[in-house]
């Protein structure tokens, strides 16, 4: 069967009659099989998908049929999508049923979406290699030795290896666009807001966004609307009406920001930077202006990052306690040892070290010396972010600093792995809309990405720049 990097394509075949949903999910459902090695999925919903793509076949011939018609989308596994397991990747919700669906999921399956599984992810959405899931590593398509990134790195590996045809991940510090980089294929961080997190199992609430993977930014746009919009059941939620239908306007002398302290840094892979300046040369030759700036919160990016989701995290995982659902361990003996011993056992090294970080700087003798100063430099990189783009209309840089990297490398040095989110923190911090656009290999194959972040708010203005650098890829 030929590759669909687009829905309208997709749709033309099965307009036409020389596809049907049936087919197309059955070649899903092979590739799954004969690339089950990479782990990029914890459970296949093989019959359910079948019967799903015989319904949307039907609406199909008779002519009334939604926007997703034929669109096959692996979930990450930490969206409820009811009467389906959900555990996040973690032993302490291993076997549990989600009770309702999450308001991305459901406004996706309104458009008739197939569901085909929920995909591997680290546990809680910690981590940037997707080494942390209870239920092993997932491997990078493109060299089966090397992580495809984190946390959302079954989502990616399930696009770029052919498994769906989209997939949904969450973005917490750059959980989409560093394993869309590694991954080669086009990954979404929202505007805080945009999409509901009615549904999402909570990592950092005031980080935590919903988006799409995806071969083309068309594809990236329609998902992205399609989620949109407000929701009584998440007062985050941005309380307007869906983004307006996304279509290219073309635009010359286009003002990008670039920051010298990302394409300056010691740590930035000589092939990523060579790919980077040679996509900025090939901006000027069009005419278009970039701007290089000084940001010198580019290293406290990351420490303030840290310092504010563990101390999310700690309260939002003090829910997995062993007493209503989940795991509980049988080594228990009476309520103390229900939480410790439930707790213990049920959370991974990695999440365990978060929520103690987390419940360290929130401590009444720690608070004002960590929490309250992160929350202050926060408000300063959300505050500089908004001055570089109102003279600017993105701000362009690589999405990581590397390509990725082998497994285990950086699994016993947390330092090293968390620093693997230095580029895509800001976004996250500020609230921003970034995306990760595929930027071509390295001289041994493995895929670059170059991300653009825009004004809150700005979806359609991101896809515009998107097009622009996607053109000259």
């Amino acid at each position: 069967m030929k590759a669909f990097h687009r829905v309208i394509d997709i749709q033309a075949d099965l307009i036409a009659g020389s596809l049907t949903c049936v087919e197309l999910v059955n070649h899903y459902l092979t590739q799954i099989q004969e690339k089950a090695h990479l782990n990029a999925f914890l459970e296949v919903w093989a019959d359910e998908a079948l019967d799903k793509a015989r319904l949307v076949d039907a609406k199909i011939a008779s002519g009334s049929y939604g926007k997703l018609a034929g669109v096959v989308i692996a979930l990450k596994d930490n969206l409820s999508y009811k009467g389906h397991k959900v555990s996040a990747s973690s032993k302490i919700l291993e076997g549990f049923e989600a009770l309702y669906t999450a308001t991305a999921v459901e406004r996706l399956e309104q458009e008739d979406a197939i569901f085909i599984g929920r995909t591997n992810c680290d546990e809680f959405a910690m981590g940037a290699s997707n080494e942390n899931s209870a239920f092993g590593p997932v491997k990078n398509p493109f060299d089966e030795s090397r992580v495809p990134g984190g946390s959302s790195g079954g989502s990616a590996v399930a696009v770029a290896a052919g498994m769906c045809h989209c997939a949904l991940g969450s973005d917490t510090g750059g959980s989409i666009r560093q394993p869309a980089a590694f991954n080669g294929v086009y990954g979404l961080k929202p505007t805080y807001g945009r999409i509901s997190r009615w549904g999402l199992l909570a990592y950092a609430s005031s980080f935590d966004q919903i988006g799409p993977f995806a071969h083309s930014l068309e594809d990236i746009a329609l998902l992205t609307q399609i989620m949109s919009g407000a929701d009584s059941q998440d007062a985050t939620a941005i309380q307007e009406g869906p983004l307006d239908t996304w279509t290219y306007t073309e635009k010359k002398n286009r003002r990008f920001a670039v920051m010298k302290q990302a394409v300056e840094h010691p740590g930035l892979d000589p092939e990523v930077r060579d790919t980077f300046n040679q996509l900025l040369d090939k901006l000027r030759a069009l005419g278009h202006e970039i701007n290089y700036i000084d940001f010198p919160l580019l290293e406290q990016m990351v420490p303030a990052y840290y310092v504010l989701t563990t101390a999310e995290a700690s309260s939002n995982l003090s829910r997995y306690s062993g007493m209503m659902y989940g795991y509980r361990s049988p080594n228990a003996t009476d309520l103390e040892s229900t939480y410790t011993r439930s707790r213990t056992e049920g959370f991974g090294p990695e999440v365990k070290r978060r929520i103690m970080l987390g419940t360290f700087v929130l401590s009444s003798d720690q608070y004002d010396a960590y929490y309250e100063q992160a929350l202050k430099v926060r408000r300063i990189i959300q505050n500089e972010t908004d001055a570089i783009l109102d003279h600017n209309e993105a701000l362009l840089m690589p999405t990581t600093s590397t390509p990725a990297f082998k497994l285990g490398e950086k699994s016993k040095d947390p330092i090293s792995m968390y620093l693997a989110d230095l580029f895509t923190v800001q976004a996250n911090l500020a609230g921003n809309p970034a995306i990760s656009i595929p930027s071509g290999t390295t001289q041994s194959g493995l895929p670059i990405g170059v991300q653009l972040m825009t004004s809150r708010k700005s979806e359609n203005d991101l896809y515009d720049l998107s097009e622009l650098i996607q053109k000259l890829f």
